[in-house]
């Protein structure tokens, strides 16, 4: 445990943005699985519906720092790629 006021503060801190980041993380890694579900289960309507939320959540995620920019057009243009191959099938 820290001893120093400054110390300890910075803790607090940390703890702080830990939950703060984890909620991020969490928040566009639930609606990617929940897009990949869809998709595996031949909804790609449903699935196409919800791209838009995934996408603002990837944004969030950048801006806030818990993902690099890369990471997440990456992300973006896989999840783009799936939904393109998914409509193609059906």
């Amino acid at each position: 445990m820290p001893i120093i006021k400054s110390a300890k503060k910075a803790l607090r801190q940390t703890k702080r943005r830990t939950i703060r980041n984890l909620r991020r993380k969490e928040a566009y890694k639930k609606i990617l699985k929940q897009i990949q579900r869809l998709l595996e289960a031949k909804k790609v309507k449903d699935a196409e519906a919800l791209v838009p939320q995934a996408q603002k959540a990837l944004d969030k995620a950048v801006k806030t720092g818990v993902l690099k920019a890369n990471a997440a057009a990456r992300k973006k243009s896989r999840l783009a790629k799936s939904i393109r191959k998914a409509k193609a099938a059906s």
